[in-house]
This record gives C-alpha cells, sequence and structure tokens, in this order.
C-alpha cells in the first residue's frame, strides 16, 4: 500500500501579517493549563475563519506563538499570543471575530499589528494577590520583612525533582493595598467577591516580578511569605496577571 504524501513545503501559503493578540483568562478558565488554552485558541480561530498560515513539512501546525503564559490556577489580564496571517486583516476585526467564538473566560481585549524591530519586551509582570483573612497591618510587616531580606530561598516541586528558588531576587517591587482601594480591583469575573467573605479581612499585595529563568512564580514569592513572615490566608489565595511589560513600567503602576 502506497504511504500517503504530505503536502509540500510550497504549497504553504506564508504570512505575510503578523498581529500581537492581548487576552485575559478568567474565570473557571484560570484553571485551565497552557496547553488547554492553546487548543481553545486553535479552534476559536479556525471557527472565527482566519487566514492562519501554516508551517511547512510533515505536519504543519498553525503560526500560533505564544508568550509565557501564566501558570495554572491562576487568572490573567494580560495574555499575549501572535499569529501569522496570509492576508492583511483589520486587528480591530480579528479581535471581533475571536470574541465571538472564544470560550467563555477567555477574552481577547486588543489586537495590534505587529512591528518588525520594535522594543519593549515583556521582562517582568505586575501580578495581584488576595489573601482573605489577612489583615493589612500583618501584610504590611510581611512584605517589610521580606523586602529587607537579601534572598529568599524556597523550594519547588518540578517533573525533574525538586528545585531551589530564590524569591527574593525576582521582586522589583511590593506594597500591599486594603481590600476596599479604589484601585484594587481585578475582578472582571467576580473572583474578588468571591474569596471574601462577609466582614472578614482581605489584605492585597501587588507585586511586579522579573522573567526569569528559572522562572519565579508568585506563588513562589507566598510560599517564601507563608514559611518566613506569618501570613496564613483563610482560604487559597487568588492570584491574578494584571500587566507584563518592561520592569521600570511596570514599577510605575504598582500604586493605584
Amino acid at each position: 500500500m502506497a504511504k500517503p504524501v504530505p503536502p509540500r513545503a510550497a504549497s504553504v501559503s506564508p504570512a505575510v501579517q503578523h498581529v500581537v493578540v492581548r487576552y485575559a483568562k478568567r474565570g473557571k478558565m484560570r484553571f485551565a493549563s497552557h496547553r488547554d488554552v492553546a487548543r481553545a485558541v486553535e479552534r476559536g480561530v479556525r471557527r472565527a475563519g482566519l487566514p492562519i498560515a501554516y508551517s511547512a513539512g510533515f505536519t504543519p501546525h498553525p503560526k500560533i506563538s505564544y508568550a509565557g503564559g501564566a501558570p495554572t490556577g491562576v487568572a490573567s489580564e494580560a495574555e499575549y499570543l501572535t499569529l501569522g496571517l496570509t492576508s492583511e486583516q483589520d486587528p480591530g476585526t480579528v479581535g471581533e471575530r475571536l470574541n465571538a467564538v472564544l470560550p467563555d473566560g477567555i477574552e481577547v481585549i486588543d489586537v495590534t499589528q505587529e512591528v518588525a524591530g520594535a522594543g519593549g519586551a515583556l521582562e517582568a509582570s505586575m501580578w495581584q494577590v488576595l489573601l482573605p483573612g489577612v489583615a493589612v497591618d500583618a501584610a504590611e510587616r510581611a512584605v517589610t520583612a521580606f523586602l529587607a531580606q537579601a534572598e529568599a530561598p524556597v523550594e519547588r516541586l518540578t517533573d525533574k525533582g525538586v528545585r531551589r528558588l530564590d524569591a527574593r531576587s525576582a521582586v522589583v517591587e511590593m506594597l500591599v493595598l486594603p481590600a476596599e482601594s479604589p484601585g484594587a480591583g481585578v475582578d472582571a469575573a467576580g473572583e474578588r467577591r468571591a474569596a471574601v467573605t462577609s466582614g472578614e479581612e482581605c489584605a492585597i499585595l501587588r507585586m511586579v516580578v522579573l522573567h526569569m529563568a528559572p522562572a519565579v512564580r508568585p506563588d513562589d514569592v507566598l510560599t517564601a511569605l507563608t514559611a518566613g513572615h506569618g501570613i496564613a490566608p483563610s482560604a487559597p489565595p487568588l492570584i491574578t496577571r494584571v500587566s507584563q511589560g518592561q520592569p521600570r513600567e511596570l514599577t510605575a503602576m504598582v500604586a493605584p
């Protein structure tokens, strides 16, 4: 029996336009893995009828590239991906078509034309962490002590075993906001309201964390705060990525 012949590389249409998509991961979708989100995006691109380009070779793949995704269990208002398209499209229309078919919990916020050679690498993230049952003054003492440390070693269990990280080296800035602060609410899906019971105290952390190798995640910073400074939330903390960009720009945005 003759083997099927794969499509020739010459038959694959090249990408003539690249657009950068900023999207949010909210609600129950925060529990989706990066692979699950990627599958949902690929299905959405097909259903939206976008002219996506494909790689050449025996197993062509859609030309969709992702910036570092938020960890499973974490919400985000600032995830990024790039689409390679085989014909010119209006970025605003691309966003509208995707939002019409993407599942609840994934929402396109903005679509822009990728500019070759433009700066603005995503070197850091600003995170917001809700700490149910933690008093603001206790959180402030813990943050002050954490920032005064030269290092904050933590351990994380990975597929390759236990990895030791320095959580302090990645943190550029951190402060505490009261739950009622006007700038404290990244709660488009109601996470903040669901996390705090009536009359319960709730402190909110804002932190800017560098993108490093190995990566230091916000839960690594929380591990350091819990183990070394007595922070004990009454319920699992709710973590949201607020923004990505340059450390200096994000530091200026930390305070509401």
